[in-house]
């Protein structure tokens, strides 16, 4: 078990927490946050991008002038893909960009994400994260206490006050433990997370590596 330090919104240390090797203190395999990031951002893609054909562009039904004795090259229709204004060839269709990457692999990324923060000091470990009020000052004002210019938070569920102080912050980002994701944690250089959220997070992860030695088992 890894050993944090939790600390105040005032940036004392107020208790300690142990937390899971398998998760906080996993081997960081970079390899995979190419994999499972470029599997992100591949299914955020909306793939809408589509240009006319010659057969879906209006206009030229007739020749556009005579065969022969103009100089000009011969032309049957001025939607052909070598007139202005004619079709596109080869240009792109509506598709899906999204493909699917082995569970073992996100969750091993993951797992890497979270002990690369930790790792590097990157993570802090907060005894709450309860704000008084919805006030993006008093919320940067805690950031300034961790000399932090960015950051990932995470907070359980129902945390509207941070959820809602933090976005006017553009270089800070405020979610829930299911959301935690490996695109958002490599984003940000930090990783923020309340006591309560550091549990859930351990949680989660290590429900997926025992499901993963199940499945290895099988």
């Amino acid at each position: 078990m890894a050993t944090f330090d939790v600390f105040s919104q005032d940036n004392k240390k107020v208790s300690s927490i142990e937390l899971s090797d398998e998760v906080f203190g996993a081997p960081v395999k970079e390899y995979l946050f190419w994999e499972v990031v470029r599997n992100q951002l591949a299914s955020r893609r909306s793939g809408t991008a589509k240009t006319k054909t010659r057969t879906e562009v209006r206009g030229g039904g007739r020749k556009p002038f005579r065969q022969k004795g103009t100089g000009r090259a011969r032309q049957g229709s001025t939607r052909s893909p070598v007139m202005v204004g004619g079709g596109v060839a080869h240009g792109p269709k509506p598709r899906d960009y999204s493909y699917t990457v082995p569970k073992k692999v996100r969750r091993a990324a993951l797992r890497s994400a979270v002990s690369l923060r930790a790792q590097n000091n990157q993570l802090f470990i907060l005894e709450n994260l309860d704000l008084p009020e919805i006030k993006t000052k008093g919320l940067k004002a805690l950031f300034d206490n961790f000399e932090l210019t960015d950051a990932l938070v995470i907070d359980v569920d129902g945390n509207q006050n941070l959820q809602l102080s933090c976005r006017n912050l553009p270089k800070f980002q405020a979610m829930v433990p299911a959301g935690l994701n490996v695109y958002d944690l490599l984003r940000f250089n930090n990783l923020i997370l309340s006591e309560e959220a550091a549990k859930a997070i351990e949680t989660r992860l290590l429900r997926d590596v025992r499901h993963a030695a199940d499945e290895g088992d099988e």
